[in-house]
């Protein structure tokens, strides 16, 4: 089956307003340059400190971001950066937005490296990743959760999910089209060492999704557990279904959650843990990610499902799952902000 093409809450007048910001190149003359890398402590750029072993790590080449918008409410008006970025490994170029909360930037955290939570959009995932809305609110809710002591203060790295709005690409490297995979895998968190204080090692590492980027989310943390320790997977796929993938069943079984869940079973790990989403409405999905956990919810893979009573398959349901539960599961098997 086709992915379903998710529509978020985001109005269709804020998408074309942020579509059009979004094609800005970072620190131009008419826009507010972030520098994210800017705001840390004592340590210089990518340093260590002496004397003791470190879970933080320093930025090592911060850039200046455009400012795509402010994040009110508990957010404390805390500032979503975009960058175009070329991945050097998938050789890639696309969008990235940021934002840090506003822990980030408090003076006792000047040398802790902070949690990073990816997330990545539904439909085509091109040319706006749509969890930067101001409609959604992810950041808004983050930052309140975090306040409420139900969620670790994540870094929220919004890259776009696919290189075009013709097709999707499965979050993979499919032979002969653009290394989707190693762009999410590696390029972008690679990008966001480079400018945010971090933690080592993957513990402090996590990725979201809804539909489409809901079975990223899950393919990636189970193909690469070494960079990811966690998963929101909201209204997933279970397994690759991109058209692209004709002719390629070698690489296409590579990429198969089913697989890569069972394989991470027979080899003992490492644990992963995986916070499925669906609303109680979403009728040919709810059964497909049961029987999933079913099969694969044992050993290393740790499994939750968050029902939203009512819920749709859509972001806003998502946003309020991650509010009655997610969010705190996952912050309990993650690495908070530490020196």
């Amino acid at each position: 089956m086709r992915k379903t093409l998710l529509t978020p809450v985001v109005t269709l007048t804020t998408l074309a307003a942020l579509a059009a910001t979004a094609g800005c190149s970072s620190g131009g003359s008419d826009d507010t340059p972030v520098r994210f890398g800017d705001a840390q402590g004592s340590g210089s750029q990518g340093a260590e400190r002496p004397g003791r072993a470190s879970l933080a790590r320093m930025p090592t080449n911060p850039i200046s971001f455009t400012e795509q918008r402010k994040v009110g409410g508990a957010g404390d008006d805390t500032p979503i950066g975009v960058a175009t970025y070329h991945g050097p490994k998938s050789g890639f170029t696309g969008k990235v937005w940021v934002w840090a909360p506003p822990e980030y930037y408090e003076k006792k955290n000047a040398d802790k490296g902070f949690p990073v939570l990816m997330a990545l959009p539904g439909a085509e995932g091109y040319p706006v990743n749509y969890w930067i809305g101001g409609d959604l609110k992810l950041e808004e809710n983050l930052a309140q959760w975090s306040k409420e002591g139900k969620s670790l203060p994540f870094i929220v790295v919004m890259p776009v999910l696919n290189p075009n709005a013709k097709q999707y690409y499965d979050a993979s490297d499919i032979p002969g089209q653009p290394k989707m995979g190693t762009w999410l895998n590696e390029d972008v968190p690679d990008f966001v060492r480079q400018n945010f204080r971090t933690l080592k090692g993957r513990d402090g590492w996590a990725i979201m999704g809804s539909s489409s980027g809901g079975f990223a989310a899950l393919k990636n943390v189970l193909q690469h557990p070494e960079t990811f320790k966690a998963a929101i997977p909201s209204g997933p796929d279970i397994v690759p279904d991109s058209p692209l993938w004709r002719g390629h069943a070698k690489e296409e079984r590579e990429n198969n959650p089913e697989v890569l869940a069972q394989r991470l079973i027979a080899k003992g790990g490492p644990d992963v843990y995986l916070a499925f989403q669906d609303g109680s409405k979403e009728a040919t999905v709810v059964p497909k990610v049961r029987k999933f956990i079913a099969r694969y919810g044992r050993g290393p893979v740790k499994t939750r499902l968050q029902t939203v009573a009512g819920g749709m398959h859509g972001a806003d349901t998502y946003v309020k799952g991650m509010g009655e539960g997610t969010m705190q599961w996952i912050s309990a098997h993650m690495q908070g902000p530490a020196e």
